[in-house]
């Protein structure tokens, strides 16, 4: 069975989300100043991939976005994180 080019990218763009988040461990994790630096490198090339994988997906409507939130929404997380009722 062939995959389908929409697989194909949506499966990628998962493996580069996992990467990037495997990074974000790593990287404050580690005191060596110069594997910090490399997998800073590292992460920002995962996220360059990442974004165009992104906007080949959009512009072949693989994906589309959720709605963009209210105002209203905006302001009631904006909330969440300004009360000390968290």
């Amino acid at each position: 069975m062939q995959l389908q080019e929409k697989t194909m990218v949506a499966d990628t763009l998962t493996g580069i989300n996992g990467e990037l988040m495997r990074f974000g461990e790593m990287i404050p994790q580690t005191e060596n100043k110069e594997l910090k630096q490399t997998l800073k490198q590292f992460r920002n090339a995962c996220e360059q991939s990442q974004e165009e994988l992104y906007q080949i997906a959009r512009e072949k409507s693989y994906y589309v976005p959720a709605q963009k939130a209210t105002q209203e929404e905006i302001n009631h997380v904006k909330s969440l994180f300004t009360e000390k009722t968290l």
